[in-house]
């Protein structure tokens, strides 16, 4: 890891960590677990920043003073934590293109991915680990690429949702991928998360 920059959103200075310090800028966003479960996003932000981008990981949960959402949060505090990511990358690091950005996410993170691609033409490219589909994903801008990563035995965002969110993208003539694992739940098992972060590292190197 490169280090941890702030980001002024709204009245809120949001920290940024960054790993990598050249290339296009990959925005990662963390779950609902926020990072009490560091180790695992530092790992995926690591291993792509690795293969030559600079891999942004925002603290956005700091613009609501929360370390975990609760379900019952993520309604009410959604547009928030949208509005604070796209003050973040409105505001490009150094070293990277303003207009070559791509957008990785996992499971609520996967959710604000792709929201802020359909609302910013900036971004290139969207990897979802097994994200939920928001609301009027479809009243936006046709999204770019997306990668759509999920277990076929998620309990808590059903693979139901990886699913729509395909047959929008395709019903929008986008381009999308999906490797649906089998017997995985949610959150991919260790055993599983390499070859993930390894089709994401592919699909970043042909989009982005």
């Amino acid at each position: 890891m490169v280090g941890t920059a702030k980001r002024s959103s709204a009245e809120t200075r949001i920290g940024v960590d960054r790993f990598g310090s050249s290339g296009s800028a990959v925005y990662l966003l963390h779950g609902s677990d926020g990072l009490s479960n560091a180790g695992r996003y530092q790992f995926a932000a690591q291993t792509i920043a690795n293969a030559g981008y600079s891999v942004l990981l925002p603290r956005y949960f700091e613009a609501t003073g929360d370390s975990r959402a609760r379900y019952g949060d993520i309604r009410s505090k959604y547009a928030i934590w949208l509005r604070t990511l796209e003050v973040i990358l409105a505001e490009p690091p150094r070293g990277t293109e303003a207009d070559r950005v791509a957008v990785v996410g996992f499971s609520l993170g996967g959710a604000l991915a792709l929201s802020l691609a359909s609302r910013s033409s900036r971004i290139r490219a969207v990897v979802d680990f097994f994200g939920f589909e928001p609301e009027s994903l479809g009243a936006g801008r046709r999204l770019p690429p997306t990668l759509i990563l999920h277990g076929d035995a998620d309990r808590v965002v059903p693979v139901a949702n990886a699913t729509a969110i395909e047959r929008l993208i395709r019903s929008q003539g986008g381009t999308v991928e999906s490797r649906i694992y089998p017997g995985e739940g949610h959150g991919l098992s260790l055993a599983t998360l390499p070859d993930a972060i390894g089709r994401t590292q592919d699909f970043l190197r042909q989009h982005l």
